[in-house]
């Protein structure tokens, strides 16, 4: 990986990463916040899809006669700490689906982003995945429903934890989120440690998440260090606020 260069850095590096910051208008990490979004957002599309699934399977099951089946989707805008979060609630035929993470007149998720987040953010077993999902929901859910949301979750979040990254990204940015979690009936706080990269192609990914205790350089290391070992070779510009500084300490995750 690529040694930071003050004044080494070629007029076609200068080029690439003046025109990414033009295009997509990247001023501050708020934009690690926007990908984020997007992540929230298709986690939530995914727990909605379960619960219609599951629903419908438990009501044919306990009566026989009943039969229902798929009907489309209805846009919702969901608001969180972020912003709006526009997903496409699924619809039944029988207009029986009575949806629990989101319900029906709900639209403020703030006090479960986090929750989704630190699935995300940790290498979680299925057990904690579902002890999770029955703490984003905040009341008892039957053993199926989290059996099945768990079912369709940890497939796709193993597989966002370990894929494999680019080897050059031009542009990093880091920072850290802090919210509260619960452990042993306990709300601590945690912080989130996010990496968004600008890939070759201009476009935006959030690279990382991993949970640690408060904001510090030394984790940063160990973070920057992860995304080596799953092939990233050179970063141009690493962009951190002062918690994560020095860049010096930084940088040494990023070196050959």
């Amino acid at each position: 990986m690529g040694r930071k260069r003050n004044n080494g850095m070629s007029k076609e590096k200068r080029n690439i990463i003046g025109q990414f910051i033009e295009m997509y208008d990247i001023k501050t990490a708020t934009d690690i916040q926007e990908a984020l979004k997007d992540l929230l957002g298709g986690t939530i599309q995914d727990m909605l899809e379960a619960e219609l699934d599951q629903q419908m399977e438990a009501r044919e099951e306990a009566e026989p006669e009943y039969a229902d089946s798929r009907n489309g989707y209805k846009p919702k805008t969901l608001r969180s700490s972020m912003g709006e979060i526009p997903i496409q609630v699924p619809q039944d035929r029988n207009s029986d689906f009575e949806p629990q993470v989101v319900p029906k007149y709900k639209k403020n998720i703030s006090e479960i982003e986090g929750k989704i987040i630190a699935m995300y953010a940790r290498g979680m077993s299925v057990t904690q995945v579902s002890e999770q999902i029955q703490d984003i929901y905040g009341f008892e859910v039957s053993e199926g429903m989290v059996t099945a949301i768990t079912n369709k979750l940890l497939p796709e979040i193993e597989a966002w934890q370990k894929r494999p990254l680019s080897t050059v990204y031009p542009i990093v940015y880091i920072d850290a989120m802090v919210f509260n979690v619960r452990e042993n009936n306990v709300i601590r706080k945690a912080a989130a440690y996010v990496i968004l990269g600008i890939n070759e192609e201009g476009r935006k990914e959030v690279l990382s998440i991993t949970i640690g205790e408060n904001e510090s350089a030394k984790f940063w290391l160990s973070v920057l260090n992860e995304l080596k070992n799953r092939g990233v070779q050179d970063i141009f510009v690493i962009c951190a606020d002062d918690k994560a500084s020095p860049a010096d300490h930084l940088l040494c995750a990023v070196l050959p």
